[in-house]
């Protein structure tokens, strides 16, 4: 979503980091530029007025033109500004109920993604140690009860069933009524939406919200819509007192001016992002994180925190003793590949590399660890285990198999050996004590 910003923004910063020395007017005009691209990428024009004169007030003190590193220090002063916009320094937590369940009410306009945020948030707490109840009360829209009942099925999440003739209020009580004679400590109460703010929805709202009393109300806001979902955050926290906001499709392709302007305008603190359609792409809010990826300076916790969730250590470690003993073979290449699909869409692991975020969509074809997949799933155990075994009859059978071209899977075993030939140097110069010089892969 912040790609193009990000582009404009680094390409801006890149010149102001090599400039020794800063005058008034080359700071006009790199905050002009900064000005267009945050305009550009649909940020509300208030908080672009608000960021350029923080940026231009703090970057024209004393202390910053007299410095040695002045160009450094204005990069410093945006990223900490853009960081403050998004509510950097607050605590964007969930609360918890002093005693169990704490009630989460999930609302927002129809087609937000409000039913599916409610799963990910459920399996995102279950991964917290927590044990979630969902409750479908959207009676609304029928479909939007199967929906939760099968995505929290998929989830192994315990829902609420029931067959949608009952008011949303008698629902959500029901449905909390069982929540609390069952043990869960924490019930998400999914909620009906339209297609715009009307009278009725805000009232059905306020009753759920009065009768249920939750400790937590989250807006959920599609990211794709721009301006318009800051404006409905916005209007709900009028009428409900939202305490948090989750911004869904933030894997999509729209300008992420939303992203940027909702904290300030709305007043309603980000609380999780969603970063793509699996049940498990959602990732708790870090206001200086998200600035890290859209400046290019990376999110290497986030990375970390995502391999921890995706990785098995068992499995992890089953690899880096065969790679030490030199047995690592296309069936465990195979699995470090799958491993590295769970950790999401490869575009926004590079954002998190610090340096990484200016690779293309082009460059990365998402599908290619599926085609590689695809011919090694086609070779037998022998094969993989042993590739030099694979002659061109055993090629072109394996092609058949997996779909792919001969030429693929010549090119997928030459680039597997020099990876064992790679792996084999790093080997020997830890072995020394020395620093490995690994290859640079890139353009």
């Amino acid at each position: 979503m912040f790609q193009n910003l990000s582009e404009r923004l680094q390409g801006v910063l890149r010149n102001l980091r090599g400039q020794a020395r800063i005058t008034e007017a080359t700071l006009q005009e790199s905050l002009r530029q900064v000005r267009l691209a945050l305009l550009e990428a649909d940020v509300n024009v208030a908080v672009v007025q608000k960021l350029i004169n923080a940026v231009r007030e703090k970057a024209l003190g004393e202390e910053v033109l007299r410095s040695l590193t002045p160009g450094q220090q204005v990069v410093a002063i945006v990223r900490d500004e853009l960081a403050g916009l998004l509510g950097s320094g607050e605590d964007a937590s969930l609360r918890t109920a002093p005693r169990p369940p704490t009630i989460i009410l999930m609302v927002g306009l129809q087609g937000s993604g409000k039913t599916t945020t409610t799963a990910k948030l459920g399996l995102w707490l279950k991964r917290q140690g927590r044990f979630p109840y969902l409750i479908p009360a959207d009676v609304q829209r029928p479909a939007a009860i199967e929906q939760l009942i099968r995505v929290g099925r998929a989830a192994e999440l315990p829902v609420f069933e029931h067959d949608g003739r009952e008011p949303a209020r008698k629902v959500a009580l029901a449905g909390l009524a069982h929540a609390l004679k069952s043990g869960f400590d924490t019930v998400l109460v999914d909620t009906a939406g339209r297609l715009h703010i009307d009278t009725e929805l805000m009232q059905e709202l306020t009753a759920l919200r009065d009768d249920l009393r939750p400790h937590e109300i989250l807006f959920v806001a599609d990211a794709m819509t721009g301006q318009d979902a800051v404006r409905s955050a916005r209007e709900f926290h009028a009428a409900l007192n939202v305490t948090g906001v989750v911004l869904t499709k933030l894997d999509g392709d729209a300008r992420g001016g939303a992203a940027l302007s909702i904290r300030h305008v709305a007043g309603v603190p980000i609380k999780f992002i969603g970063t793509g359609e699996r049940t498990q792409d959602l990732e708790a809010f870090h206001a200086d994180r998200m600035v890290g990826r859209i400046l290019g300076m990376g999110d290497v916790l986030g990375l970390i925190e995502r391999a921890q969730e995706s990785v098995d250590e068992d499995e992890a470690k089953r690899l880096e003793r065969k790679l030490l003993k030199s047995e690592f073979n296309l069936e465990d290449f195979r699995d470090q590949l799958r491993m590295l699909r769970r950790m999401g869409p490869l575009q926004n692991l590079m954002a998190m590399i610090p340096g990484m975020s200016q690779v293309k969509d082009a460059d990365l074809d998402p599908k290619a660890l599926t085609r590689v997949v695809a011919i090694i799933d086609a070779m037998t155990p022998g094969e993989r285990r042993t590739p030099r075994i694979l002659d061109g009859s055993r090629k072109r059978r394996i092609s058949r198999g997996s779909g792919q071209s001969v030429p693929e899977i010549n090119r997928l075993l030459k680039q597997f050996a020099q990876m064992q030939r790679m792996m084999k140097s790093v080997r020997a110069a830890a072995k020394k004590g020395k620093r490995p010089r690994l290859p640079f892969f890139g353009r």
